[in-house]
């Protein structure tokens, strides 16, 4: 009779490893699936951030190319000319 409890014992531990591995494969399973789903996430929102940038960037360089052509010398020239003003070029400072 106590051969027969020892192996009870070993079957009911067995058991319990085969269970406890069983559960430890589907937390890592689960866990992988979700850092998976979280990082494509997060790759979506950078995809999204990085076109949100090109596009602030490409507002800039018109901005830019606006002001430039906004403050060319013809312009200015032009307006002054409209206006009664004389261009005095002894006159202009530059500060850098």
């Amino acid at each position: 009779m106590k051969k027969s409890k020892k192996k009870q014992f070993l079957c009911n531990f067995e058991r319990a490893t085969y269970k406890l591995c069983i559960v430890i494969i589907f937390l890592l399973i689960v866990g992988i699936v979700f850092g998976k789903t979280k990082l494509a996430q997060i790759n979506l929102e950078v995809q999204k951030l990085t076109k949100e940038v090109d596009n602030k960037k490409n507002v800039n360089e018109s901005l830019e190319m606006k002001i430039d052509e906004m403050t060319s010398l013809d312009r200015i020239k032009k307006i002054s000319e409209e206006y009664g003003l004389a261009y005095n070029n002894e006159n202009i400072k530059t500060i850098n």
